[in-house]
């Protein structure tokens, strides 16, 4: 199999993983964990180093998952909280009492045909932020996340091709995360979105 990462280009560059870089940068998202026969997902930067890691082991769509960096230091967990109708989910950093950020489901009348999740960021309500997973339908198939104030793109996830336009599969996915944008949330809401729609 060749590379699933992606080759550095001029618009994009090697990634920690916390901070809000100037640039714009890409991953890759393979849905595969290090661990042997496990589930989970694997996160390269642009210069094919692994900088995130979900391992679920032999359980697929847990209630709670640990997202981490590559030496395996706990970066947030995210929870399924159990409601009526849609429920949500919860990302926490090290402060487990407060969720850090929460995802739900939009009602059918607040869908307008593409947006179909809220992500609601911090505790304190006057200093909250909101965000949109918007799905993309047709040949390029993913979704986007959108700041709700502005309307302005955070990041896309889309299946990768290769360079001479080949799909990799469906468990290789390519995100772009525009400048000075949190990493870490980004990657709590993907983690979120693989969980909904179960792919890891």
């Amino acid at each position: 199999m060749g590379k699933v990462y992606p080759q550095q280009s001029p618009s994009s560059s090697s990634s920690t993983t916390t901070g809000s870089p100037s640039r714009r940068e890409t991953f890759t998202i393979w849905m595969k964990s290090l661990v042997l026969h496990g589930n989970g997902c694997t996160v390269y930067n642009s210069s094919g180093e692994i900088v995130y890691r979900i391992d679920n082991y032999h359980e697929k769509g847990r209630d709670e998952v640990d997202l981490m960096d590559f030496q395996g230091n706990l970066l947030f967990t995210i929870r399924r909280k159990k409601l009526p109708l849609f429920g949500c989910w919860e990302g926490y950093r090290s402060n487990k009492e407060k969720p850090w950020f929460q995802v739900k489901k939009l009602s059918r009348r607040s869908l307008k045909g593409k947006s179909s999740y809220k992500v609601i960021v911090g505790c304190d309500k006057a200093q909250q932020s909101f965000y949109t997973i918007e799905l993309i339908t047709g040949k390029s198939a993913g979704y986007r996340i959108l700041q709700n104030d502005s309307g302005n793109l955070v990041a896309e996830v889309k299946q990768k091709q290769s360079s001479s336009g080949v799909s990799l599969g469906n468990d290789v996915l390519n995100l772009v995360v525009e400048p000075n944008v949190d990493h870490s949330l980004v990657m709590g809401i993907v983690t979120v979105y693989g969980l909904i729609s179960n792919k890891l």
